[in-house]
């Protein structure tokens, strides 16, 4: 009885000697893997977070120029002329809230942008276009009717096509407007 123990014993330790061997050869294949897999993932994950800040940036640059134009529209929208100007001074003021309203952050507190923008430029008149033409020392235009013969010329008509006198009726509406508007 004692033999069949002993074969037993043998082969289960050259079984658990093979498996030793096995596993120990196999090991640095997997190491390898685990190490290659590590790095692809930390490459995804850098990745993704390059990706989350980029679009961090788009959207607040969206949400910027949305800001810009609705500012900008709404001076206009209010007879502003020098729209630039009046932007870079309210600009700063105007800020956009948690639920995505613009809002106005003045002396009274937040209050709605087109009335921020309504007060501001009954504020500042010289943002609106002058009332009366002209000023000291400015000398009254005078309007020259077309002369006789001449009438409004439409551009579109214009074309090689045209007639010799129709050519120089032309020429000679372009010289009296040129010289009107040297003077």
């Amino acid at each position: 009885m004692d033999e069949p123990t002993e074969v037993q014993t043998i082969v289960q330790q050259a079984i658990d000697e093979y498996m030793r061997k096995d596993s120990a050869k196999r090991e640095p294949a997997y190491k390898a893997e685990l190490q290659e897999e590590r790095r692809r993932r930390e490459q995804l994950e850098k990745r993704m977070n390059e990706l989350v800040e980029e679009n961090k940036r788009s959207h607040a640059l969206a949400e910027e120029a949305q800001r810009t134009s609705t500012i900008r529209a709404e001076l206009q929208k209010l007879g502003v002329m020098k729209v630039d100007l009046a932007f870079k001074a309210v600009q700063d003021g105007i800020v956009r809230t948690e639920d995505g309203r613009l809002v106005a952050k003045g002396d009274n507190g937040e209050q709605p942008v087109s009335e921020y923008l309504a007060g501001f430029v009954q504020e500042n008149p010289e943002f609106l276009p002058a009332r009366i033409a002209g000023g000291t020392g400015m000398t009254g235009t005078q309007k020259t009717a077309p002369a006789a013969g001449y009438g409004a010329i439409d551009l579109d008509k214009i074309s090689p096509s045209m007639s010799k006198e129709e050519l120089e009726r032309v020429r000679q509406e372009i010289l009296r407007v040129a010289s009107q508007s040297l003077r």
